[in-house]
């Protein structure tokens, strides 16, 4: 049997899909199921024939496969095939989850000033002023900066703005890193109950006992995958099974799991625990002096608390129900946990956010940026902008914006201010739901449609103010219901070209052949 290491495994593989498979991207094929480990005491082996199966099934034939579901127009040099998940997410573009974002490579495409075979033309300049109206996390922003352009972002969330501020802030590392240690260390010196530390070391070392025991890594992972056996009805049982231990467990340590009131998402999505930890932190992040830093400790704070919220692993981008108790875990296929301290995994986002901070320095031009906290519709782009930041606002009234690149809210697809009311909640900003275009609450009606066209044309049509006389505007969306050809008539605006484009490595579990498209507007 041809039996490879990882790292033999790693360079076929590059040479197979001529592109750079790492190692660890093989170690996650083999620690995922996705193919079978041989091997023990370390030595990690696989059959380069269960691999060459696995591309073929899954990569190498995808290209012809999702052409034949979305069309021979679907452009895949834009889907960006090549990339890991470590560039899609390069330096601050992780400082935080965001639903519906697209991949910075996807900007730089039309943003940057190069050329090739395809695009053959440039649209944007190094100096140029570029907006997103839909900020969202502010990718737009980011690589603007990254590239040599000014930006500007807008968007009705404060949080939103906040997330995309604290990405494009400039630091000094050394007080940034002194002002992390400090939130960690009172973290560390919380007073509070050790019978929880206790209780969690009891229950690994049980989950651990049972998962090995039922659940032997690798190999139940590659038998699921393969579809060897019912998957449901284990996980089932096995929970059930599991459970009394878990009981007995919290009798024993006295443990308290639900809050005493249950008035907001804070109160009903955290363990006890997890919450007064929640609030002791953010009291020493209040007393952070340099606003600067007090917001991205926030942030930190923010990313962190997504990531403990009592829910399964695999519904931590759309929530169900709170999740109190041990429970079968379909991603990582054994018996998993709720999460009853938040120690971990601040630690671990306060110095990854400090090392992206440091590389996005290392990349960053020296261009002006303004995130805008309103409504697109409305918003008077200078007026803002000079509060902020009186020389940028010197070379926009002089230079105005040269265009456009955003992704425009889908209609009644995703509630932006739900997926953070965690945030809200523990933050304080005023939540403006009511502002939102295409709000997931309207559904994609004829009468949402009809509102979601009128909001967008709203939006560009207040935007045209403040363009110069031949603007490139660029708007990335899955339009399945063929409203973009009217908005831009209700905006004075033509459709010049288009770029379908599919969308790969999608986080939900519904792995469906996706596309959205790149329209590019012109003014009549």
């Amino acid at each position: 049997m041809p039996l490879v290491s990882i790292p033999e495994a790693s360079k076929w593989a590059s040479e197979y899909l001529d592109k750079e498979v790492t190692p660890a991207n093989i170690s996650y094929l083999v620690q995922y199921g996705k193919v079978k480990k041989h091997g023990e005491n370390g030595s990690t082996m696989i059959d380069s024939h269960d691999l060459k199966n696995y591309y073929e099934s899954s990569q190498g034939k995808r290209e012809v496969s999702w052409k034949k579901h979305l069309g021979n127009d679907l452009n895949w040099a834009l889907s960006f095939d090549h990339l890991r998940e470590k560039d899609t997410t390069k330096h601050v573009h992780r400082l935080h989850p965001y639903k519906g974002k697209y991949i910075p490579q996807l900007v730089q495409y039309f943003i940057d000033n190069h050329t090739d075979d395809f695009k053959k033309q440039t649209y944007f300049k190094p100096g140029d002023i570029i907006l997103d109206p839909f900020l969202g996390s502010g990718t737009t922003l980011i690589q603007s900066i990254e590239t040599g352009m000014h930006s500007i972002g807008i968007d009705v969330s404060e949080f939103n703005c906040m997330i995309a501020s604290c990405k494009a802030t400039h630091y000094d590392h050394e007080y940034l890193q002194k002002s992390i240690k400090k939130m960690l260390a009172a973290l560390d010196s919380f007073e509070h109950d050790n019978k929880v530390q206790d209780f969690e070391n009891e229950l690994l070392a049980e989950l651990a006992k049972f998962n090995n025991k039922y659940f032997p890594g690798y190999e139940f992972k590659y038998q699921m995958n393969q579809n060897g056996a019912d998957e449901s009805s284990i996980a089932a049982e096995k929970q059930k099974e599991f459970l009394p231990i878990y009981q007995k467990l919290l009798k024993k340590y006295s443990i308290k799991l639900k809050q005493d009131v249950s008035d907001s998402f804070l109160d009903i999505w955290f363990m006890d625990n997890v919450r007064r930890e929640i609030d002791h932190v953010f009291k020493a992040v209040k007393n952070e002096k340099d606003i600067k830093v007090r917001k991205l400790l926030a942030l930190i704070l923010s990313r962190t608390i997504r990531s403990c919220r009592a829910t399964t692993h695999s519904d931590l981008a759309t929530l169900k129900e709170p999740q109190l108790t041990t429970y079968y875990c379909f991603k990582h296929k054994k018996i998993c946990k709720p999460l009853f301290s938040i120690k971990t995994m601040l630690n671990r986002y306060a110095f990854d956010t400090l090392s992206r901070v440091k590389d996005f320095d290392q990349l960053r031009k020296p261009v002006h940026y303004s995130a805008i906290a309103g409504d697109s519709r409305s918003v008077n782009i200078f007026d803002k902008v000079e509060k902020q930041n009186p020389e940028f606002s010197k070379i926009l009234k002089k230079q105005k914006i040269a265009g456009i690149f955003c992704s425009p809210p889908y209609v009644g697809q995703i509630d932006y201010h739900e997926q953070h009311a965690y945030a809200y909640d523990l933050l304080g900003f005023k939540r403006k739901d009511e502002l939102e275009i295409g709000p997931l609450q309207n559904g994609q009606g004829l009468e949402a449609r009809r509102s979601y066209v009128q909001g967008i044309a709203d939006v560009l049509n207040n935007c045209k103010k403040y363009f110069i006389d031949d603007p490139d505007v660029f708007l990335v969306a899955n339009d399945k219901y063929n409203l973009y050809p009217e908005i831009a008539e209700k905006s004075g605006m033509k459709i010049v070209n288009q770029f379908k484009r599919p969308v790969l490595n999608r986080t939900e579990r519904d792995r469906t052949p996706y596309s959205e498209i790149i329209f590019h507007f012109k003014l009549k």
